[in-house]
């Protein structure tokens, strides 16, 4: 199958791994991905559900509507990946089909293909549909490099975290080169400091110049031609938070650091894992994972608007 981005000479192979519809920064980072197609080979996007956002189809719906409003539907798989856990799961895995089935197996394949160098699977909701595939085709640990939007490390908690711990611990208890772009709610050293107030994107996303033909419904409703209308809604219909209304586009900046990863500090620490709710530390551990933190917002904020909003 096709891949997203025109041209594969020394881009980035790309699968996003997303929950879309659960808030409103994956639909960001996805449409900051997909229109920096000079940098980056997007091969597939996958979709897995979270407790919020509705099952699956949701999920895929909204995915879809973001790649339709930036004119890229068709262009790449999008594929529907586990609405369940891990542990419900696993035991499957060998099954003629099992739920993530498109998703999981669609990973494996691209992993395994090593023409173009290693896969980077940035990961943006639950860790289920890249467990699963490490589960069913360990060999493709070393084929790929998993960055992952999630954790509050090295406090308990977070969304993506909680979804799947199963699927986390797994994940770190393989070999697979693992990255967390931390979350660290209500900090200014994780992704919830890369905000954008509602005024922000009134100013700088109601002048696209792309348009399409024909209307998208949103998923609040309304009539959409093209993807800074649709950020406009988003935020518009989300809860904002602070005295200048703003949101954290934790997603974004995930895909941000892998384009320029002078956008973080990053730190290798022995792999923790998340036991009873919290993160318990193994200093003798010789598997090591990458922590990114500390942001620059307005670096990341700027390329974000430079790219996406004119589109």
């Amino acid at each position: 199958m096709p891949s997203c981005s025109p041209g594969k000479d020394e881009k980035i192979r790309v699968i996003f791994d997303t929950d879309t519809n659960n808030e409103l920064d994956d639909q960001h980072a996805l449409a900051y991905l997909l229109m920096n197609d000079g940098i980056f080979d997007l091969e597939a996007v996958t979709v897995n559900a979270t407790r919020s956002g509705g099952g699956i189809d949701e999920q895929y719906d909204e995915a879809k509507r973001v790649m339709r409003l930036v004119s890229k539907l068709g262009s790449c798989p999008l594929l529907k990946g586990a609405d369940r856990s891990f542990n419900e799961i696993y035991e499957h895995l060998n099954d003629e089909w099992y739920d993530g089935y498109d998703a999981v197996e669609y990973i494996i394949e691209r992993a395994q293909d090593a023409k173009g160098g290693k896969l980077v699977v940035i990961a943006v909701g639950k860790l289920t549909n890249i467990a699963l595939a490490l589960g069913k085709a360990p060999d493709i640990s070393q084929k790929i490099r998993l960055v992952w939007l999630g954790s509050n490390y090295p406090d308990q908690g977070e969304y993506n975290l909680e979804n799947d711990v199963d699927a986390l611990n797994f994940v770190l208890s393989t070999d697979v080169p693992f990255e967390m772009v931390l979350v660290r709610y209500g900090f200014n050293d994780g992704t919830d400091a890369v905000r954008v107030t509602l005024a922000e994107i009134r100013e700088k996303m109601s002048h696209p110049a792309h348009h399409l033909k024909a209307s998208i419904i949103g998923r609040h409703g309304g009539e959409f031609y093209n993807f800074g209308e649709y950020s406009i809604n988003l935020f518009e219909n989300s809860q904002l938070h602070g005295t200048e209304k703003s949101r954290a586009l934790f997603d974004m900046a995930a895909v941000a650091i892998v384009k320029n990863p002078e956008w973080a500090a990053k730190r290798e620490i022995p792999a923790p894992y998340y036991e009873n709710g919290q993160w318990n530390e193994y200093p003798d551990n010789s598997r090591t994972i990458t922590l990114w933190e500390n942001f620059n917002r307005d670096a990341i904020v700027a390329d974000f608007f430079a790219i996406v909003a004119g589109h």
